[in-house]
């Protein structure tokens, strides 16, 4: 058994390895004695390996996800290795693998992530004076592109909060070390304009990103080539719910350096807190999926008003006609954005498909609710089937 796991860490070295054995995941060795320093778990020792004593410390599987969400907050990455042979026909220890890499800016689980935020794995690469920046919300399948100089790259690191920095690099610009996110380093090579702008074609389904805006985006793409490879990684899989692509541009936003963020409070208090905030105060929305929709146009404020101004009418219009209705509806919608990215990983539960089966019979009531003759309620319409 211990062959098994030697051979499984070799894969994670740097990585906690949560291992499956029956009803409890084990950790050995300089992982035991680190999960017992960080969790306050007990340590204990069983036979021997290579003359030394096996340390080990274990942890329920069915409480894995509290000590989970406490090494993500604590920056740590974690390995899971479950037992994929048949107990029943295994000759030897049942075969194990590791089935995906848990690590802060790459969950997908419900119990582990806030519902009202993004999580955001964000890569950064530079080639002389320029940076780019290519971002994946695993969870929902947003993946973004974006270059800029080092004056603007606090902007952009201030708006984006990533949960978890790839680099490529020991040596950090300032923005990156004042920033509150876990770093992981990868090699360099990694960092492949060639390879990110193919595997970028891959992803999407299409010859070239003209019709992105981003063909010309090099920088960018060497970000996108480690983002990519990484997010694969520790999903163990292709990512087959990432399809679209957002290129933001700093000239389509108003700018927000770190210092005005902070100061306006926008999001954050400036002790650190959740509230009282400029969205704490406006977020009253039914859903999850509300709130990160707010707090995306929070933080991306555009320069052209022509969206802002569509928005105000609709508010008009919901007010003027009354939404009592339609907000009680919202608030038993299940986070569909989640859902599906979790049915694409294969990680979905019953529970919420059960979710997703009650929003879609839901979902004509919704449409019905919706007051027609505003241009941004009536775009809604067109997207889905006439209700029956």
């Amino acid at each position: 058994m211990m062959a098994q796991y030697f051979r499984l860490k070799e894969g994670f070295p740097e990585t906690l390895l949560f291992y499956r054995m029956g009803d409890f995941y084990e950790l050995f060795f300089d992982d035991a004695r680190k999960a017992h320093r960080l969790l306050d778990i007990t340590l204990t020792t069983r036979g021997a390996s290579g003359g030394e004593p096996v340390v080990m410390a274990g942890v329920p599987v069915h409480s894995v996800e509290g000590y989970l969400a406490r090494l993500i907050k604590m920056g740590e990455a974690v390995a899971i290795a479950e037992q994929v042979g048949d107990v029943a026909t295994a000759k030897g220890p049942v075969e194990r693998k590791v089935v995906r890499v848990v690590t802060p800016g790459t969950i997908t689980d419900t119990e582990l992530l806030d519902e009202r935020s993004d999580t955001l794995l964000l890569a950064l690469s530079r080639h002389r004076n320029t940076y780019g920046l290519a971002w994946l919300g695993l969870a929902s399948g947003q993946l973004g592109l974006a270059e800029c100089g080092e004056r603007e790259l606090g902007s952009w690191l201030a708006r984006l909060a990533p949960a978890e920095v790839l680099i490529d690099r020991e040596e950090q610009p300032a923005a990156l070390r004042q920033l509150k996110a876990a770093r992981t380093q990868r090699p360099a090579w990694q960092f492949d304009a060639g390879l990110g702008l193919r595997k970028l074609c891959d992803q999407l389904g299409v010859a070239s990103l003209v019709g992105f805006n981003a063909q010309e985006l090099s920088t960018a793409h060497a970000a996108a080539a480690a983002l990519l490879s990484f997010a694969e990684h520790t999903q163990g899989r292709a990512l087959a719910h990432v399809h679209t692509l957002t290129v933001e541009r700093a000239t389509d936003l108003l700018e927000l350096p770190p210092a005005t963020h902070r100061n306006l409070e926008l999001t954050e208090t400036l002790r650190g807190e959740r509230s009282p905030t400029l969205l704490s105060l406006l977020d009253t929305c039914a859903s999850g999926m509300g709130s990160r929709a707010l707090r995306h146009w929070l933080t991306h404020p555009l320069r052209e008003r022509t969206l802002a101004a569509q928005r105000h009418a609709a508010i008009t219009e919901l007010m003027a006609q009354g939404f009592g209705t339609l907000r009680d509806t919202l608030k038993h919608i299940s986070d569909v954005e989640r859902t599906t990215s979790r049915i694409a990983l294969r990680q979905v539960r019953p529970r919420e498909l059960a979710g997703l089966r009650h929003t879609l019979q839901a979902l004509p009531v919704l449409l019905r609710l919706i007051p027609a003759g505003v241009e941004l309620l009536d775009a809604v319409r067109p997207r889905y089937p006439d209700p029956p």
